[in-house]
């Protein structure tokens, strides 16, 4: 057992204490502070500049500007409206030159409708524009209302919404303000799960390689046994991964208590998004399905891993492993739409898919406890299994060299592994 600690410390302090791990935490750590402060940085640079002037607007009837002006201002926007005698070729050279952003053309042919013309620099499919258009065509409304002389009420009641509710009588249902909130935490946590899984994975596979390729596993395993090395391997940069992790996750923490910017706003936007009261039972399941996760493509990882001779051998051979994993991710993606699809609900106990599949029915739907149970069940029982089969395959692949011949080394690894 000491042999096996031995292993476990050493592959952890060895990737802790590497440039690239320190480096990719580094910056990850600073990106999240730069994120949560992004709007305090913003307004740093903008205190310099001047405030920006208001838009021409080229028009033949004053009143509609000053119409457009009031309706932009009751839907919150500041940007104001200055109405100028240039011509449109003029204000197209100032905004060749730099002078002005963009500029506005209004007209009204013919009395109850509205023809308009919004140039600027760069093309913008939302933002202002949008805000623009849907100004201009609440003023259009209303003066086609005035023109067949409604009452106001009466042109109200032309647009009013239809009252819409869904609800379902699923028992597993949920409503779709419930669905909403849970969606962002969900696809927050999947993204999770599935980078961690890739990454860690990879670090397992190229650790071993570079070890065989060093002639570094010969020495390892002449004191130790390849099961007790591989095992170590996996739990030692599984380790590694939890303490990453959490240090993005305070990290992350720290940097909302940190920016004013966010805390002003934080505790709404959680709330919206679902993150302001994260039921227990859902961080459960996502750390349940993370462990498991990792340690099913961790076995696997190993496994590969120790069929190479070369580190540049790793990520052809690792491939297949990374597109499961992506079949699985692309899978619950599509399910954040419809979690009680039919092809959801099924590849949710395949146990390659489950971290990823049936976390998401987990976190959308009202399951019973035997579905996720089931598909937890069904992973253990694979990583036992792939453990077992990992253990052979990898007991006989580290002494294995020479190049890398795909999958077809399997079969040379497991008679190896039997001697």
């Amino acid at each position: 057992m000491r042999d096996f600690w031995i292993i476990f410390k050493q592959a952890f302090l060895s990737k802790a204490k590497s440039k690239t791990f320190l480096i990719t935490t580094a910056v990850v750590v600073a990106g999240i502070f730069l994120l949560a402060n992004i709007t305090t940085i913003i307004e740093a640079f903008d205190d310099g500049e001047e405030e920006s002037t208001a838009i021409p607007v080229v028009a033949d009837n004053e009143a509609i500007v000053d119409r457009l002006g009031e309706q932009l201002t009751a839907m919150g926007e500041e940007t104001g409206l200055e109405v100028t005698g240039d011509s449109r070729d003029e204000l197209v050279g100032q905004l060749e030159e730099g002078e002005i952003d963009s500029f506005l053309i209004l007209r009204v042919p013919g009395g109850d409708s509205i023809e308009a013309e919004y140039v600027s620099e760069s093309s913008e499919m939302f933002g202002f524009p949008m805000m623009l258009q849907e100004a201009l065509q609440s003023m259009q409304t209303e003066m086609r209302a005035a023109e067949m002389e409604l009452a106001p009420e009466q042109a109200g009641a032309l647009f009013e919404p239809v009252a819409f509710e869904q609800t379902t009588v699923s028992a597993s249902g949920k409503t779709e303000e419930e669905m909403n909130q849970a969606r962002m935490l969900v696809y927050v946590l999947m993204f999770l799960i599935y980078f961690a899984v890739i990454m860690y994975s990879n670090m397992i596979a190229t650790e071993v390689a570079t070890e065989k390729s060093s002639r570094v596993m010969e020495i390892l395993i002449s004191s130790v046994s390849p099961v007790k090395h591989m095992f170590a391997k996996v739990l030692g940069i599984g380790t590694l991964g939890l303490v990453q992790m959490l240090l993005f996750g305070l990290a992350g923490y720290l940097a909302m208590k940190s920016s004013s910017s966010v805390s002003e706003l934080s505790e709404s936007f959680f709330s919206e998004m679902g993150l302001g009261d994260i039921p227990a039972m859902t961080i459960i399941y996502a750390i349940v399905f993370f462990v498991l996760g990792y340690f099913l493509y961790a076995v696997l990882a190993a496994l590969l891993g120790s069929l190479v001779s070369r580190t540049e051998d790793v990520a052809s051979l690792i491939t297949p492993l990374t597109m499961i994993i992506v079949v699985g991710f692309i899978i619950a993606a599509m399910g954040l739409s419809t979690p009680d699809a039919a092809f959801v609900t099924y590849s949710s106990y395949v146990p390659f898919f489950a971290p990823l599949v049936m976390f998401l029915r987990v976190g959308l739907l009202d399951l019973p406890w035997w579905e996720p149970a089931l598909a937890i069940g069904l992973m253990v029982l694979t990583i036992v299994v792939l453990g077992w089969f990992g253990a052979r395959v990898y007991k006989g692949g580290v002494l294995m060299y020479g190049p890398s011949r795909s999958l077809k080394d399997l079969k040379k690894a497991l008679q190896l592994g039997k001697e």
